[in-house]
């Protein structure tokens, strides 16, 4: 299945005047189940319209189901295709399709993911992952890490950082007086500093210092086996975790097929489906675009004016 970029092949006007948006859609790795749930988005009459789109990449050649270096290189040369794009202005942002790490490492792929790949490259040094789904919102103190590093990468000023872009990425959905939560790190939220002493010392004084700067809209630090339960009941707009999977098992229990991968603090809009590229079922017709179009329905709406709305 080839997918060349090409403007003809994916609906953007050749007119000068239409002024609407242009988003990028990075393929991932073409033997996955990228290219598929692209084509599926685009034929689902579920995109918004206020938007135009563009896909990025070449599967031509590729075999779905059979990933490979080659495969993998197709993905980096999607990527740095996207970058270029969004340097000329010809996108305003990029949905990228899911890649396979691992093998992009073997052809030369320095960076821990995507997130990092855009911050890195567009020399983003306050960012975060964010991942967000009908029912709850949490953004990452810490992301692509080995959980015994965590407990000295969870510094105050990077909560304040990731409070700091998880607020502005709420308005920017249209909440005007976020309220928004800060997990503890230890059981219990370190109990009084008997489980540890992460919350009194860390986290407690980073709440401290945005309920400065946003007028009291964070509450924590909160023992984290008690408040994904709250935030799915929408006492909060979002959860600042401390760590990858303290944020992402609850979402991806949640919110699976409609989860939205956002890197926050760019100086364009990313998202990307939260999933993998599901090599063992690509290309046989059963993957859902669900995810894909959620990624490029907050794009969209992200690139265009937002629509004011709370709960």
């Amino acid at each position: 299945m080839g997918m060349e970029a090409s403007p003809s092949s994916i609906g953007l006007t050749e007119a000068s005047t239409d002024v609407r948006p242009v988003l990028g859609l990075t393929i991932g790795d073409p033997a996955g189940v990228g290219p598929e749930i692209i084509v599926e988005a685009l034929n689902s009459g579920l995109l918004p319209t206020t938007a135009r789109y563009r896909v990025i990449g070449n599967s031509e050649g590729i075999r779905v189901g059979e990933p490979g270096k080659e495969s993998a290189m197709r993905a980096m040369e999607a990527l740095e295709e996207a970058v270029a794009l969004i340097r000329r202005g010809d996108i305003q942002g990029v949905v990228t399709g899911p890649v396979s790490k691992a093998l992009m490492y073997d052809v030369g792929f320095d960076f821990p993911g995507q997130t990092e790949f855009f911050a890195r490259t567009f020399e983003t040094l306050d960012f975060t992952m964010c991942l967000t789904g009908p029912h709850l919102t949490v953004a990452l103190v810490t992301i692509h890490v080995p959980l015994r590093e965590v407990p000295g990468r969870v510094t105050k000023e990077g909560i304040v950082r990731t409070g700091r872009l998880l607020y502005d990425f709420c308005r920017a959905r249209g909440h005007a007086h976020p309220r928004l939560a800060v997990a503890g790190l230890n059981p219990h939220a370190g109990e009084d500093g008997r489980l540890g002493t992460e919350e009194q010392e860390v986290i407690g004084p980073a709440v401290e210092q945005l309920n400065d700067e946003f007028s009291g809209s964070f509450t924590g630090p909160v023992p984290a086996d008690t408040l994904f339960y709250q935030a799915c009941r929408r006492d909060y707009h979002g959860v600042v975790c401390m760590y990858h999977d303290q944020g992402l098992i609850p979402l991806k229990m949640i919110d699976f097929r409609e989860g939205v991968n956002v890197t926050l603090g760019l100086p364009f809009v990313r998202t990307s489906p939260d999933h993998g590229t599901a090599f063992e079922i690509a290309g046989r017709g059963i993957a859902r675009p669900d995810s894909m179009i959620s990624a490029i329905r907050l794009a969209s709406q992200l690139v265009c004016k937002p629509s004011q709305k709370t709960f």
